[in-house]
């Protein structure tokens, strides 16, 4: 695995399948699953976490785009997808392919993933 992949710390929601956890972590990338730590965290603290362990949320929850957004907090970067269904595979195939082509730009983006179209917000400083 190239450096510039070794570097990406992911944080990955408690509603983000497990399979692509494990995918993540079997080619090497340094993942914690919200489970490992407490699956009540609220989406703020979520991202209070992720920025303390510089770590990129990666998630299903469109509630991340409010916090973003409309409160503008900023993060390491969050991974968003927003695909129909529960089509495991495409999650993992998509993730990967975006790990290995944009690895740049995941940090201090808002990346939004669905089957057709991956979009990059950039996060704005305060």
């Amino acid at each position: 695995m190239s450096d510039r992949f070794q570097s990406i710390r992911f944080l990955a929601d408690v509603n983000l399948e497990k399979r692509i956890v494990e995918s993540l972590r079997d080619a090497g990338h340094d993942v914690k699953w919200v489970p490992d730590y407490d699956c009540q965290l609220e989406d703020a603290e979520l991202l209070d976490l992720a920025n303390a362990e510089g770590r990129i949320l990666i998630t299903n929850d469109k509630d991340f785009g409010e916090l973003f957004f409309l409160q503008k907090r900023l993060s390491q970067g969050i991974i968003l997808f927003r695909i129909d269904g529960h089509n495991v595979m495409i999650k993992i195939t998509l993730l990967r392919n975006i790990i290995r082509k944009f690895a740049d730009k995941l940090p201090k983006n808002f990346v939004v993933i669905s089957r057709k179209r991956i979009r990059f917000i950039p996060m704005e400083e305060k």
